[in-house]
């Protein structure tokens, strides 16, 4: 009973988690954020070395907002599992690891890549997507939240052009 109870605990952990990362972090930070395109997206992805070189340390704030959304739900879960907890955020960091170490023209292996996909895990491959095209393939752990985020991030798009519109017509013309 105690390790169906950590599974859901870490499941749910993940499940959670990345619902909110993608939807109220990652998609709005690509509309209206600034340090996450420039670093994140760039050859180099260390929010702890832009903030060091640039001498912004509000970088670091952005590579923290990235996690913190799984450790949001940790005060909820921990009633469920404190070893889900631990499990969750252990398989959250590996699959961040995983996503990011290799090169984009690795290619994960068949069994592993089928299995991800009847899961709803992104791989590397997916994730290396993300990158070369910020408008696609959102979900950092699962894939499934990828075309609903691209949709948001369509309808945000859209309130920040609007904004901008509305904001620029309310000033008078010179």
């Amino acid at each position: 009973m105690d390790v169906i109870k950590a599974l859901a605990a870490a499941g749910l952990l993940l499940l959670l988690g990345d619902f909110v990362a993608t939807f109220c972090y990652h998609v709005p930070e690509h509309v209206f954020g600034k340090f996450h395109n420039i670093v994140h997206h760039s050859p180099r992805r260390s929010f702890v070395r832009y903030a060091l070189r640039t001498r912004q340390p509000l970088a670091l704030l952005d590579g923290f907002c990235s996690a913190l959304p799984y450790f949001a739900f940790v005060p909820l879960l921990w009633l469920l599992s404190p070893w889900g907890i631990a499990l969750g955020l252990l398989l959250a960091e590996g699959h961040v690891i995983w996503r990011h170490r290799f090169p984009p023209q690795y290619c994960t292996p068949d069994w592993l890549k089928i299995l991800c996909r009847w899961i709803g895990i992104t791989t590397p491959e997916r994730h290396w997507i993300h990158h070369r095209y910020g408008y696609r393939a959102f979900g950092d752990i699962f894939s499934f939240y990828g075309k609903p985020a691209e949709m948001w991030l369509i309808w945000l798009r859209w309130v920040k052009r609007k904004g901008l519109a509305s904001g620029t017509e309310a000033s008078p013309a010179p």
